[in-house]
């Protein structure tokens, strides 16, 4: 099945620029907005691999967490690892198997295409600065918790690669590199992805910020790729209020913030089916993101972003 995606309601939009810089960069970490995620933690679903102590279940054995099992005891096993208590009550020699806790690695993948840029006059910020929002306010989060966060930026293709770090220092980095984005290009999110999953080799957790305006077989195809690599994925599906609402009536010109191509049209002559198209659309994601076991989460860009986060991070607690 293919669904294309609509493409009107992106008028020509002023260039709004972002700050720059790391000071800068945190104007994205209101403090109140912090107060608010700090309770919360974001926990992966699946096992995840890792490098430090932390908050998530590892796919390794160790010895500093949990006890998971017994297993006989082979020639060249430590001694301090056999069950003397066991041995004691049944003179089997068993060694103790631990599973360790370990910390996440979590890529927050931003889309820069043109259609980023949009903002209507309803919409606090443009889908990008919204995209930037929620990317600063998780980072905190997750480097909060000790997990490690990288950041990749990306259009057409990727543009700038962030490695995940844990470090608290690492903040700075990331907020820096978000306030730099611009929007820019076209929109080819099946390519950009793919070569995205083949760049994160140890598996943990994606989160994808877009509005997912490309061939969505081809975006799924990429977001799979990360699904075949054991990687956990959340795709936060960023709209402008008027591309969901299409709430034109007079007669207007569309402009294609990506090719510059130019619509002049009735709007109320295509309104219902813009809407048919866009329900249609939204619904295939949502379709088919749950049948890959991708979390879906669809958002509009005139609710503060802090609020909208916030429900998501409390609905995937009640889950876990």
């Amino acid at each position: 099945m293919s669904v294309s995606q609509p493409r009107a309601g992106s008028g020509a939009q002023p260039d709004r620029g972002v700050a720059k810089g790391s000071s800068e960069g945190r104007k994205f970490l209101d403090p109140s907005v912090i107060a608010r995620l700090a309770h919360l933690d974001v926990r992966a679903r699946l096992v995840v691999e890792g490098f430090i102590a932390g908050m998530h279940r590892s796919p390794f054995h160790g010895f500093s967490v949990e006890f998971a099992e017994h297993r006989p005891y082979m020639p060249g096993d430590p001694l301090k690892n056999l069950d003397w208590k066991v041995w004691a009550r049944s003179d089997r020699y068993l060694v103790k198997r631990y599973t360790e806790e370990t910390n996440l690695r979590c890529h927050l993948l931003v889309d820069l295409s043109g259609s980023m840029g949009f903002r209507s006059e309803r919409a606090a910020m443009s889908k990008l600065e919204y995209a930037q929002s929620l990317a600063a306010a998780l980072a905190y989060l997750m480097l909060h918790q000790q997990d490690a966060v990288g950041t990749l930026l990306f259009a057409e293709r990727p543009l700038q690669y962030i490695p995940a770090r844990a470090m608290r220092s690492h903040l700075d980095i990331v907020l820096k590199t978000l306030a730099s984005a611009e929007p820019q290009g076209r929109t080819r999110l099946g390519p950009a992805l793919h070569e995205v999953a083949e760049r994160i080799k140890r598996r943990g957790l994606v989160i994808l910020f877009s509005d997912l305006m490309d061939h969505p077989n081809e975006v799924l195809s990429g977001l799979q790729h990360f699904r075949h690599r054991r990687h956990e994925v959340i795709v936060f599906h960023i709209l402008d209020p008027d591309e969901i609402e299409f709430p034109y009536t007079d007669t207007a010109t569309f402009v294609d913030m990506e090719s510059g191509e130019r619509l002049t049209t009735e709007p109320w002559e295509i309104a219902r089916r813009y809407r048919e198209r866009l329900t249609a659309w939204r619904d295939f994601y949502r379709r088919n993101c749950r049948e890959r076991l991708i979390d879906y989460v669809e958002l509009d860009s005139r609710t503060p972003f802090d609020r909208a986060l916030l429900a998501y991070l409390e609905r995937r607690a009640k889950l876990l």
